[in-house]
């Protein structure tokens, strides 16, 4: 069975009437991965599809149901790979080395559905997800519009700016970056930016300690490098998470700026 491969698909209770959310298990490097898919109940056209990207790892993080169908709710078909290893799936996440298939092979699952528009499938990526997003659009061209909200762009970065994730960084790469550059670097979208074939948006909040707003500037300053079109829009009143309403209001805004 090749990468991408839906081997089957369960109902799983949705929240909300107007849509339906399935757990999916598909194939990604030979291992049985899950994710979930959100589509509107009542089908009668085709709509964009959107690779959600979650952030964290483990449990840490795990996709929301709700936050899925927010974005359905603005008119795409969602897929929301969980990681290897994660809901009964095979494997072990590696916090973007070879789990980041998962979400290449995600974006192969919606481009294999029936009712996904081929040409308008995007990426967006939050927090952990930012890098996962950035590295499907280097590897997988087809990605028309790539999102990363509260992004990690820079992993070693991330070691340093987050004593508390050490421990686990250093078990998925095997030490420090001292000790291990090469890891950390294989694990950092920044180095490939340049293979990008696809707009970006850049969404940060200039207070985030979980994410420094130093990943957004280092992304932007290769984006610029490379003659790369995208956009930022910084807020300099919030951290990692924003409030409700004005998390709502930036999820129409940038559907709109995916749409157009």
């Amino acid at each position: 069975m090749k990468d991408g491969y839906v081997l089957h698909q369960l109902r799983f209770p949705s929240p909300h009437p107007d849509f339906n959310v399935y757990l999916v298990t598909y194939i990604s490097s030979g291992l049985r991965v899950k994710g979930f898919l959100v589509e509107p109940a009542e089908i009668s056209r085709k709509y964009p599809g959107l690779l959600y990207l979650r952030g964290g790892i483990k449990n840490v993080g795990k996709v929301r149901i709700g936050r899925l169908i927010q974005f359905a709710s603005e008119g795409f078909i969602v897929f929301a790979p969980c990681y290897r290893g994660n809901l009964g799936g095979e494997g072990r996440e590696d916090f973007g080395l070879e789990d980041r298939q998962d979400a290449v092979n995600g974006f192969r699952v919606l481009t294999q559905h029936p009712h996904v528009q081929q040409d308008h499938i995007f990426a967006f990526g939050f927090s952990r997800g930012g890098l996962m997003a950035l590295w499907t659009a280097i590897e997988e061209t087809k990605v028309c519009k790539v999102v990363t909200w509260g992004g990690v762009s820079d992993v070693q970065l991330t070691y340093e700016e987050r004593v508390d994730l050490r421990r686990m960084l250093k078990r998925v790469t095997g030490g420090t970056p001292g000790k291990h550059p090469e890891e950390y670097s294989q694990r950092t979208p920044l180095n490939e930016i340049k293979h990008l074939t696809c707009p970006v948006l850049i969404i940060h909040g200039a207070k985030d300690q979980n994410v420094s707003v130093k990943h957004a500037d280092l992304l932007e300053k290769e984006l610029k490098r490379f003659e790369i079109s995208y956009d930022f829009w910084l807020y300099k009143e919030y951290d990692h998470y924003f409030p409700p309403a004005t998390n709502r209001r930036i999820v129409q805004q940038l559907s709109n700026w995916l749409k157009k």
